[in-house]
């Protein structure tokens, strides 16, 4: 371990990042811009090759930052996993998502890890950081790489660090984001947390991977929690006649006892829609009920349908219907000004109106094209879709966006967002 440790205390520690995505990337960099080199491992060619030429392809990476870490040789991008042989940590954030039937798919994890297996070293530190079900490091890694590697906390060094990516967030990045770290053996917590040093600010330290593990889980299970009851209030408040986002605001007033959430079109991104399911599908295996989860995702599964059922009504209130109606989508990232489309709900309300019979077609400036399995759809200019339109629908509330313009031009306009607030007119529908 000493040896090790000599490395990482000296910066002459080398890095390797299985996972070329929104989490993985922005970790490599924040790595060699502490002057440590790094080796980007990716099966995607395209992102290997964009790497390489120092082409940013992820929002919070800019290129000019990508392409300076690379004309420094501090990152590299391989497409083989034969490098993981000459290096002294690997980091694992490669994807997992929910399977069709819900359940965890942990397969790029298995993956990456029998593929250091066969290109293991000697005394290596290995961290996951994919979010996964607590128990995923001890019952599924640790047997894996002791059979290869020998004891842990000796041989190797294994810990889960979960990843906090927000992406978009002008504050809050890899280095000052706090990040919590649990290993094996007190030696693997004592290795891990001297590595990320070098390129975190803080650290947190915790008693195992599996408190590692649920720490992730709890922080996005209590927001799936609180964004389901309140989208629940909001459907409330529809009923009684009561402006919800005037609610919301009152109650934010007060400066205890009261955190305020915002009702929206659905869920999106990498995690809140995914990581509390990893939660339920875990405690399933041990007999019990997550009742607060499975209701939160019901209710927040559901405001896609819900937001249909909205437009299905202001549609209504002019003598149409859905059906043949021409309706325009404004904002289809899962959230604002970022261009990723990630479980994002406006996705699910194309597909709710598509079935209905409506004509549908949007913009977004940050999404030219919508190229999925399931739907290809391009981008239209703002001001076409205003007037072409019967109805808006506001699903992003983008920062660059004039929502007084989308009132003006628009013939009606339902806004799940509240991008509308302050502009009084009688063809605005909110949730």
């Amino acid at each position: 371990m000493d040896g090790l440790l000599k490395k990482i205390e000296s910066n002459n520690v080398k890095i390797g990042v299985i996972g070329m995505g929104y989490v993985g990337l922005p970790l490599a960099i924040e790595i060699a811009k502490s002057d440590i080199e790094v080796a980007a491992i990716d099966i995607d060619e395209v992102k290997v090759n964009a790497i390489n030429l120092g082409r940013s392809y992820v929002p919070d990476v800019s290129t000019s930052l990508l392409n300076e870490q690379v004309q420094k040789k501090r990152l590299k991008a391989f497409s083989s996993f034969e490098i993981i042989k000459a290096l002294d940590a690997i980091i694992i954030c490669v994807p997992t998502p929910l399977n069709k039937t819900k359940d965890p798919d942990l397969t790029m994890v298995v993956s990456a890890v029998e593929k250091i297996i066969e290109n293991r070293g000697k005394q290596q530190l290995i961290v996951l950081e994919s979010t996964t079900y607590p128990g995923t490091t001890e019952e599924m890694i640790l047997p894996r790489l002791a059979q290869s590697y020998g004891k842990v906390g000796r041989d190797f060094y294994l810990a889960f660090s979960p990843e906090r990516i927000d992406p978009g967030n002008k504050v809050y990045n890899t280095y000052n984001t706090p990040k919590v770290i649990g290993g094996i053996t007190s030696n693997c917590v004592e290795v891990a947390t001297k590595l990320y040093s070098n390129f975190v600010k803080f650290i947190v330290p915790v008693s195992s991977p599996r408190a590692a593990e649920m720490v992730k889980l709890l922080e996005n299970t209590f927001r799936s929690v609180n964004i389901g009851l309140v989208n629940e209030i909001a459907m409330m408040c529809s009923r009684l006649g009561v402006d919800v986002w005037e609610v919301i605001d009152a109650a934010s007033s007060k400066p205890f006892g009261f955190m305020p959430f915002k009702p929206g079109p659905g869920l999106g991104g990498h995690c809140i829609p995914v990581d509390p399911l990893y939660l339920s599908w875990k405690l399933k295996t041990l007999n019990y009920r997550a009742r607060f989860i499975e209701l939160a995702s019901e209710i927040n599964g559901d405001m896609p349908r819900y937001v249909v059922n909205k437009i299905n009504e202001a549609l209504n209130g002019c003598n149409k219907s859905v059906r043949d109606s021409k309706v325009f989508v404004v904002g289809v990232s899962y959230k604002k000004d970022i261009n990723d489309l990630r479980e994002s709900p406006a996705i699910d309300v194309i597909h709710l109106l598509k079935t209905r019979g409506a004509e549908v077609f949007y913009y977004d400036p940050y999404v030219d094209m919508i190229q999925l399995e399931d739907l290809s759809l391009k981008g239209i200019p703002l001001e076409q879709g205003l007037t072409e339109a019967d109805c808006t629908i506001i699903i992003t509330d983008h920062s660059s966006i004039d929502y007084q313009k989308v009132v003006d031009k628009a013939k009606l306009v339902v806004d799940t967002r509240n991008a509308t607030k302050g502009i009084n007119n009688s063809k605005i529908f909110k949730l």
